[in-house]
């Protein structure tokens, strides 16, 4: 696939920050600069875009997990309905500190989410008072609001796809640590070194992140397309196979009863042949 680049115009992804707050690391990536502000080069960001398209792409078609991270209130609804679209988990809320270096905590506290819903479907909240009542319902909402996005998460992702990394420094820190590739739209006053698939664009404007998030959603969507191609021609090479062992089961069986039939005929035959090996020995002689 190949990005647009009068869509990225479009959407103002070319602005970067004030030149006065930019980061010397993104200097690669900065077009010029226009009355103090530095605007980013947008080819460099199409190329960008399509390179961590293509690798997102191959994470889907492996079937695993790329978790998408955009809390500020920019990304948010973006990052959330873009994420859905391809049935990833995402987080738009507060980043918990150890959402991944302490994941088993993490899944706990979506076990108790779980237990919670339980006890009101089998009857157990109808027996406690109206003030736990209150208090575990509060809970619900408390988890639902920080880790009900990530509740079919049941292992670590195998990528980070973060909008801001300024804001989710944390994030990247900890998928840093543990060798998760990150993705991320990466700003001119950000520092880009400690991420993977860097995409030079404005993540600061909604528009900006729409369109990015929509290009490489798209490649995920592709890849989880090809992947239920791939396990559908498996099946049928799978049913096939089975078809071909239960044609070919007739004749292997009658295969084997000429073997079970010939067999005492020919032992016959040697018992024969050997009786008269001796009789032919003193004939000769």
């Amino acid at each position: 696939m190949r990005t647009n680049f009068d869509q990225l115009l479009e959407a103002g992804c070319h602005f970067g920050h004030l030149k006065r707050k930019w980061n010397p690391a993104m200097a690669p990536y900065i077009f010029m600069e226009r009355n103090g502000i530095h605007i980013i080069d947008l080819n460099k960001t199409a190329i960008k875009i399509d390179e961590a398209a293509e690798a997102l792409k191959n994470i889907a078609k492996s079937g695993r997990k790329i978790l998408f991270v955009g809390t500020k209130k920019q990304a948010q609804e973006v990052v959330a309905a873009k994420a859905q679209e391809v049935g990833m988990p995402y987080i738009t809320e507060r980043w918990a500190g150890g959402m991944l270096t302490n994941f088993p905590t993490i899944r706990k506290a979506i076990k108790k989410m779980s237990n919670i819903d339980k006890m009101m479907t089998d009857g157990t909240f109808d027996n406690i008072s109206k003030r736990e009542k209150l208090q575990i319902t509060r809970q619900r909402e408390k988890l639902e609001k920080n880790l009900g996005s990530i509740a079919d998460l049941t292992r670590l992702p195998s990528a980070v796809f973060v909008v801001d990394v300024m804001k989710e420094h944390i994030a990247v820190a900890e998928a840093n640590r543990l060798g998760i590739p990150v993705f991320a739209i990466v700003d001119t006053n950000s520092n880009p070194n400690n991420v993977d698939f860097v995409i030079p664009a404005n993540d600061d404007a909604t528009k900006s992140i729409e369109v990015i998030l929509g290009a490489v959603c798209e490649a995920v969507k592709e890849g989880l397309e090809e992947r239920k191609v791939e396990k559908a021609d498996e099946e049928a090479a799978a049913a096939q196979q089975e078809e071909n062992k239960d044609a070919e089961a007739p004749v292997a069986k009658e295969r084997r009863a000429r073997v079970r039939k010939a067999a005492p005929k020919a032992e016959a035959e040697k018992v024969a042949e050997a009786k008269e090996a001796p009789a032919a020995e003193e004939a000769a002689e």
